[in-house]
């Protein structure tokens, strides 16, 4: 057990985040719970969705934590309060629950930036709700990784609305637990792709058919909500809705996980490109996004993939040993890892566990 019971932690969300967001933080509550760290849980009704269903993700940890969800908590309070995502109050006009903490600290998954230098939701108008609302000694903004730092680095320098806030020196990293699996000794000419459904998500359609084309022997899609919804005509392309398949059963269906997105959007961390290294897959992105995961990931254009898959394929010991380095670099991301960013940060807070 590592601190005391007269020092408390709370978790403010709005768990009914698809992918990333509610995957990351079910993953940092059963990573805080193996050292004896249970926050205290509370839930946004943003107006972001709608219902009261929440993510597989969160549902499921906390079921199997045996933790409890407060809904709508008029006061939320802790020595440390930890506010994931704070784009879910972007619809919003007021915030409702009232924060009294030593120091509140906001987990930045979402760039603040484009990477035309738009702004990628009213990041103003969400944190002027989250300082209106709280009573914290000390108010900390956490980037999830070197390139959502850079994005929030430029942000600030260009806002004059944020002086209650400063960076947290670390990065609030998504954790990888994934168990691994071992790459296959024969790759084939199968790609997929996974991300949550969002027009932002997808790139043009002339760079998903060079990405997956005719000649490939599987095209896997998941969460092409909007390619099903516009009736998208590629034969050769298997099109299943977000959460339809189930993500274990996707990976056995593939060899090489293709990932770009359209130009106005950038990933903050790329956790699902992640997971793809864990089952033992080859990715291929963007060279941004794979600067998020170095020696994880294949930097590349749309044009280059066909070229590097039939590299692969031709040579598989260097399919293997790309796999197995990548795998090795998930390390930096593991439970244990965060364990001790964890800590580390709280003991440094005036205050803090001990």
């Amino acid at each position: 057990m590592i601190g005391n019971d007269r020092y408390t932690i709370s978790y403010l969300f709005d768990p009914r985040f698809q992918g990333g967001t509610s995957a990351a933080i079910a993953a940092e509550l059963r990573a805080l719970a193996e050292v004896g760290l249970r926050p205290r849980l509370h839930a946004v009704e943003s107006q972001m969705f709608s219902g009261r269903t929440l993510s597989r993700q969160i549902e499921e940890t906390i079921a199997g934590l045996g933790l409890s969800l407060e809904w709508n908590s008029p006061s939320i309070g802790g020595d440390l309060v930890v506010l994931h995502n704070p784009s879910f109050l972007k619809f919003d006009s007021a915030f409702c629950s009232r924060i009294v903490a030593r120091d509140l600290i906001t987990v930045t998954h979402e760039n603040f930036l484009r990477p035309s230098g738009e702004e990628s939701f009213d990041v103003a108008h969400c944190l002027k709700l989250i300082t209106g609302n709280s009573l914290a000694l000390r108010r900390r903004l956490a980037p999830v990784s070197p390139y959502n730092r850079t994005v929030l680095n430029k942000w600030l320098a260009e806002s004059d609305s944020c002086e209650d806030w400063q960076m947290l020196e670390d990065d609030w990293f998504n954790i990888c637990d994934h168990t691994l699996t071992a790459p296959t000794a024969n790759p084939r000419d199968r790609r997929g792709r996974l991300s949550r459904p969002g027009a932002e998500k997808f790139p043009a359609l002339a760079d998903l058919d060079l990405c997956f084309p005719t000649t490939s022997e599987a095209n896997v899609i998941l969460g092409a909500d909007g390619l099903i919804a516009g009736r998208t005509n590629r034969p050769h392309w298997q099109l299943y809705e977000f959460n339809r398949l189930p993500v274990e059963n996707f990976f056995e269906m593939i060899d090489f996980l293709v990932y770009f997105t359209a130009p106005t959007w950038s990933e903050s961390f790329g956790r699902v490109l992640a997971e793809a290294v864990a089952a033992g897959k080859v990715v291929i992105s963007d060279e941004r996004t794979a600067a998020m995961l170095p020696d994880a990931i294949i930097p590349a254009e749309p044009a280059d993939v066909d070229r590097i898959i039939a590299d692969f394929i031709a040579h598989p010991v260097s399919y293997r040993d790309q796999v197995e380095k990548a795998q090795q670099s998930l390390a930096h991301f593991s439970p244990s890892a965060f364990r001790r960013l964890f800590v580390d940060i709280v003991r440094n807070l005036p205050g803090g566990l001990k």
